[in-house]
């Protein structure tokens, strides 16, 4: 079996604080302690995210603020080195330009070399669960961002008066996908995955989620030679040379 991938820098960029943990925490935490650089992008605050019938739209600005300290109590589990809050209005997301922009400015300000995003075509998950449009414009402009943006000397040339030249990302990482082609074996990094959802306490049943992440990640490691697995389709954009 060849050796697992493992990049030196990578960036993960969701719609909301928790959207990480869900579907990637568990890479997340094997890569960091095995030494990559990970940088976290939350898009939105997550400022919707109640329906505290007591509530009302004052409410948003401190539900936003309680849920950017929940991510990064998570990210300090996951061994995140950088987070980055975008703000973007909640449950309004588009995948506008100037989101691609802006995202294309931190990709090539941190240069990783896979960038990790969700699914921009995926609709339903089963019978159960319409998926959230933030998830699909998030990973729409996100993939788009990674090509051709990010990449290309002449897409948004104001940004090279920024001092942001092009980079190539190697790898992008889509989960959330229903035909995998890569799974990545969290068996020892389960755990850690179920500990930083567990941060998001204003989201999630506390005492429930380590239950529902392990059966997850169970269903994804089908067949494997693991235990529990999170899947993606792997997209190799740019050639990787062999490191001497």
């Amino acid at each position: 079996m060849s050796e697992e991938y493992i990049p030196k820098i990578a960036m993960s960029i969701q719609a909301h604080p928790d959207d990480q943990e869900f579907g990637i925490g568990g890479t997340i935490a094997k890569w960091t302690k095995a030494g990559c650089e990970f940088i976290t992008v939350v898009i939105t605050s997550g400022d919707s995210g109640s329906n505290d019938p007591t509530k009302d739209g004052d409410y948003k600005q401190e539900l936003a603020s309680l849920r950017e300290g929940e991510q990064l109590a998570a990210n300090k589990v996951l061994g995140v080195k950088e987070t980055v809050f975008l703000r973007q209005p909640d449950g309004e997301l588009e995948p506008t330009i100037a989101l691609r922009k802006e995202l294309t400015r931190l990709i090539r300000k941190y240069k990783p070399d896979v960038v990790l995003a969700g699914n921009p075509e995926a609709w339903f998950y089963g019978n159960e669960y319409v998926n959230h449009p933030d998830h699909r414009a998030a990973a729409q402009a996100a993939c788009e961002a990674v090509f051709p943006s990010a990449g290309t000397r002449l897409i948004f040339t104001d940004l090279l008066k920024e001092g942001f030249e092009p980079h190539d990302v190697k790898r992008l990482y889509v989960h959330g996908t229903e035909k995998p082609d890569t799974w990545v074996d969290i068996s020892e990094t389960i755990d850690t995955k179920v500990k930083a959802l567990q941060q998001h306490v204003s989201q999630i049943p506390v005492d429930e989620v380590g239950n529902w992440m392990k059966e997850w990640a169970k269903e994804d490691a089908k067949d494997k030679e693991f235990e529990y697995a999170e899947s993606y389709r792997v997209m190799k954009i740019s050639e990787e040379k062999a490191e001497q």
